[in-house]
């Protein structure tokens, strides 16, 4: 089985974050750039099958230069190889540039099983692995807390508001995962020794065959987020239940 993990590098969710005033993307530079971590639980759910059965992990990530260090540490923890989609001309890829190229690529690599995160940390777009499973023309399971992998077919649970859901699919299929799925494992230096003889292979727009790879979306205008006012203060004058009842019906909250 081939089982293909979708990783992102992101800005650490730990530092500040922003947004280039002229651009509207994100400013890579202002932080460092980790590997998001609901993609490392993703990778996890792939090691875990492969812990006992016979399973070749192709890890893919879509950016520039830098997410080679994402790459080279999923090769450490137990993926087999690596592809890096590696194009200026993708840069400020939207959500439909971004689920062409990573079908295209996955179409290149050979699949049995894609997984991804759910979302992302710094886009929240939450609709990639659907779109990827749309390209490659086969069924997707999302938002995944549980994965249970069989040689012809993915099993999973999805929470819903009155509970959990079931669900099921043949393979070839696209999962994604949620924080709840699976604590991911970190590297050792074995690991990391053996990644720099794994293979990584760079792929470019031209080399995906996407003759037209501009973004759809513009972003017209982006402002700073304004600083948090001040709240609502009651004094208890002896009606202080009155007022509190009060202000949450103004607001609609009871």
């Amino acid at each position: 089985m081939k089982i293909v993990v979708l990783l992102k590098q992101v800005p650490d969710t730990w530092s500040d974050r922003r947004l280039d005033a002229t651009s509207g993307r994100v400013v890579r530079v202002a932080s460092d750039a980790v590997t998001d971590e609901i993609d490392d639980r993703a990778l996890e759910v792939a090691l875990l099958y492969k812990d006992s059965q016979d399973v070749e992990i192709v890890t893919l990530a879509l950016g520039p230069a830098a997410v080679t260090d994402s790459l080279r540490k999923s090769l450490a923890v137990g993926a087999d190889s690596a592809v890096h989609v590696l194009d200026d001309g993708l840069a400020g890829a939207d959500l439909a540039l971004t689920a062409a190229t990573l079908g295209a690529a996955i179409r290149r690599i050979g699949f049995d099983l894609v997984i991804a995160g759910s979302e992302s940390t710094d886009g929240r777009g939450g609709v990639i692995p659907a779109m990827v499973a749309e390209h490659l023309g086969v069924p997707h399971l999302t938002y995944l807390e549980s994965v249970d992998i069989g040689a012809d077919s993915v099993t999973g649970t999805r929470a819903t508001e009155g509970g959990t859901l079931a669900a099921h699919t043949p393979l070839p299929a696209v999962i994604s995962v949620t924080e709840r799925s699976a604590e991911p494992r970190f590297p050792n230096f074995k690991g990391i020794m053996r990644a720099k003889k794994k293979p990584m292979e760079v792929l470019t727009a031209a080399d995906l065959a996407l003759d037209d790879h501009r973004a759809r979306t513009v972003v017209l205008s982006v402002a700073e987020r304004p600083a948090r006012s001040a709240g609502t203060v009651i004094k208890d004058e002896g009606d202080a239940g009155v007022r509190i009842a009060d202000f949450l019906a103004d607001a609609r909250l009871i």
